[in-house]
């Protein structure tokens, strides 16, 4: 049957519900005239090329199941894919929603339709990265029609968002270099289109032909993630002047898409005190209309190197239960180097962690059912059942099974053997001896 919406926004507004709309309903627990209303309005995003033949999609949104993105892809000093598309299929298994491909060497187009064909997550790229290597040209001889041109490639190659940093112009040049910023700007993509303006003297073709990018994601139902090139890359510049004036654009930016049925995500800090976090999520929801928030972390201390994983769960939990809908998710070696398989599993895990913690405490439909499940399954003393439960169950399972009591331990550990609470607690409700010496 052929479709008769561009977007889902585009149908939402119709009053059409998609099969994608159905599909997140039915992971959401809710119903799929909510789900259509939500992407009506903005609230929620659905990213969902028209040309990701492998997608199961996902919502985005902050009345829905908080979301983890993964970020992968080679470097010059990293360059195997084969190692690249194993996280790939580790990270779908542990359960995250999407992937990035932040690729910056080599022929990266045969990557990115490998994911588009054969991975369920939503994939993400940026293109400004893929543009200097796509075309083998120093990023100063690059035009605007070059960006562009890099940015439908990757929509006819089937990506479901694309982080654009549309929200720094000229003016943001001389709000740097006269600014007091300590770290100046660490977004990548960020720092590259401030680099193209400053060399060439135009503005940044990303914002001056905006509306030419909005028709390309509208043909291909690609969602515009706005990236934040002022995101404060250290808790000194936390909700500053730069960032705040760059998310006002952003705002503008969200309801330009908006009017041509686009969909939006827009992405946040970064580093932010702990104290500064829900003041962020608030600024964010009032100034860009309620549209998803996606945020890196946000970390909340500077100094822990090899533990960012841990820095960024904390802060990702408090942001997604002030309103976060979509965390990106940081790794040990974060500041340090592209992480390996390992590493990758860490910042899942702690990601996923957070995004939980965060749906239980925001009353997201059905998000305490494991606890409850994995309390009774404590209660019962029944190891089998709490791994079922567990976000790792394998490392679950290892850790008791490499530490086994000497003695009888179908219903103890090695932690608190015959002294366990648990297991005094059912044997004195059962009437039953308690046996300790």
């Amino acid at each position: 049957m052929e479709r008769t919406y561009k977007t889902q926004m585009d149908a939402a507004r119709q009053g059409i519900i998609t099969p994608e709309m159905e599909k997140v309903a039915e992971k959401e627990l809710r119903t799929p005239e909510e789900i259509r209303q939500w992407v009506a309005e903005g609230k929620v995003a659905i990213p969902a090329n028209v040309r990701h033949i492998a997608l199961d999609p996902n919502g985005v949104g902050s009345m829905l199941k908080t979301k983890i993105n993964v970020n992968l892809g080679i470097s010059r000093d990293c360059k195997d894919y084969d190692v690249e598309m194993k996280k790939v299929m580790s990270a779908v298994d542990l359960g995250a929603e999407a992937i990035m491909d932040l690729s910056s060497h080599g022929n990266t187009q045969p990557f990115r339709q490998k994911l588009t064909s054969e991975c369920p997550a939503m994939i993400g790229t940026v293109p400004v990265y893929d543009s200097v290597i796509h075309y083998q040209r120093d990023l100063g001889t690059l035009t605007a029609k070059d960006f562009i041109d890099v940015i439908r490639l990757h929509a006819e190659d089937g990506v479901d968002f694309v982080t654009l940093h549309c929200g720094i112009t000229r003016k943001t040049i001389e709000q740097i270099r006269k600014g007091s910023r300590k770290m100046n700007i660490v977004s990548r993509g960020g720092s590259l289109v401030f680099a193209w303006m400053s060399m060439t003297g135009e503005e940044n073709p990303f914002y001056e032909y905006y509306d030419d990018i909005l028709d390309i994601c509208r043909e291909y139902d690609v969602t515009i993630s706005l990236g934040d090139a002022c995101r404060p890359g250290c808790l000194a510049d936390a909700t500053d002047g730069a960032q705040i004036e760059e998310l006002l654009r952003l705002g503008e930016l969200t309801e330009r898409a908006w009017k041509k049925d686009v969909q939006v995500m827009v992405e946040g800090p970064g580093h932010v005190p702990m104290d500064q976090i829900a003041a962020n999520m608030k600024v964010q929801q009032t100034i860009c209309h309620g549209a998803p928030f996606y945020v890196l972390g946000p970390l909340v201390t500077d100094i822990a190197p090899g533990y960012d994983h841990i820095t960024a769960a904390i802060g990702g939990a408090m942001a997604a239960a002030a309103g976060a809908a979509f965390l990106c998710y940081v790794t040990p070696a974060e500041h340090l180097a592209l992480p390996d398989v390992e590493d990758t599993h860490q910042g899942i895990i702690a990601s996923k962690i957070a995004a939980h913690a965060a749906d239980i405490a925001k009353g997201i439909p059905g998000a305490r059912d494991r606890d409850d499940r994995m309390a009774e399954a404590r209660k019962k003393l029944d190891c089998d059942a709490q791994y079922a439960e567990a976000l790792d169950p394998e490392r679950a399972k290892a850790i008791r099974d490499s530490r086994l009591p000497e003695d009888d331990h179908s219903d103890t550990c090695s932690m608190c053997g015959k002294f366990c609470a648990v297991r005094s607690m059912n044997k004195a409700l059962a009437g039953e001896m308690i046996d300790i010496l």
